[in-house]
């Protein structure tokens, strides 16, 4: 996708000052306008849910609104709109101007799964995920370094907490964003909710999340466990990981290669590794260990790749000038 002009929009607080743009040089942040939104080709909102639900609609609408592709909640569950990982349901882009960026961790787990679902076929899917600090923004980063530093030093026996619920220097906190009625926190109710409007499956479908907070800066892990309408063949798992597209299969265990959050920081692939057939499900059943870096695949890398694929299938064109 060819960018001609790149344009950044902020609040009253960062309206004026200036960001480096790599190859687009410095670029002086404007204050956010919808009219001056709607005179882009595409725009990515990377805001608030509640800003969201207030313009992305406004910059949308009509012949002449952009493109808006929302990486907030705000509309992964509205029936008309989109949620979109291109490698998977990219052709629905056509249908709207308004497209929801998946949670992060859903969009990682789902491109190991998706190869195997077209092969064998999900029955039911448990997962759980091991999060990075930076999950919860620069503050959260921060925290973890300054009380890990606090904690090493000896200023402290136990880290301070404001951001997490509990300490996280050398402790892992089975606790990511609010708890519902049912038990699950909304971060792994968010996996269950995505997956199955991603991949097109039954409303009911089997998919259970558990979500850890672990003391890593970056890179999403995950165990999934599947079981299979079909047989598994593991070879033919392997083969399918490697020819997946964004998907890099990392599993040598005989030279002790698998998914890390050290290794997969910063790359646009999700590594894929630890392939087994499952104990519990058998023939029918398949274990593995993905990783992905949460700030790409999970976040901005999605939705850039989203507006490439819009651009490919032409329901993202250039607006014409006078």
């Amino acid at each position: 996708m060819n960018v001609s002009e790149l344009r950044i929009f902020g609040s009253s607080r960062s309206a004026g000052s200036k960001r480096d743009a790599g190859k687009f040089g410095e670029i002086e942040v404007e204050l956010f306008d919808v009219e001056k939104a709607r005179e882009c080709d595409v725009v990515f909102l990377a805001v608030s849910g509640d800003f969201s639900l207030e313009y992305a609609r406004a910059i949308a609408e009509g012949e002449n609104g952009a493109v808006v592709i929302d990486n907030s909640s705000a509309f992964r569950y509205k029936e008309d709109v989109p949620l979109v990982v291109p490698e998977i349901n990219g052709e629905c882009t056509k249908t709207s101007k308004l497209i929801a960026n998946p949670n992060c961790t859903t969009a990682i787990g789902l491109m190991a799964l998706w190869p195997l679902h077209k092969l064998f076929k999900l029955k039911r899917v448990l997962m759980s995920t091991y999060q990075a600090a930076s999950g919860a923004g620069q503050p959260g980063m921060d925290e973890l370094q300054e009380g890990t530093r606090a904690v090493l030093s000896g200023e402290r026996d136990i880290a301070e907490n404001k951001i997490f619920a509990h300490p996280l220097p050398f402790n892992v906190i089975p606790h990511i964003d609010k708890f519902q009625d049912n038990g699950y926190t909304k971060e792994e109710m968010k996996v269950t909710w995505e997956a199955r409007k991603i991949c097109g499956l039954d409303d009911d479908f089997p998919l259970s999340c558990t979500a850890v907070r672990i003391p890593t800066y970056r890179a999403h892990s995950e165990t999934i466990v599947i079981e299979t309408e079909e047989d598994v063949d593991i070879d033919a798992a392997r083969k399918a990981l490697e020819e997946a597209p964004g998907v890099r299969l990392v599993d040598d265990i005989s030279n002790e290669k698998y998914p890390m959050p050290l290794t997969a920081t910063g790359q646009y692939d999700v590594e894929v590794g630890r392939l087994r057939k499952s104990l519990v499900f058998g023939d029918k059943g398949l274990e593995m260990f993905v990783v992905g870096d949460q700030l790409l695949r999970g976040a901005a890398l999605n939705a850039v790749l989203v507006a490439e694929e819009m651009a490919s299938n032409g329901s993202l064109v250039a607006k014409t000038t006078a």
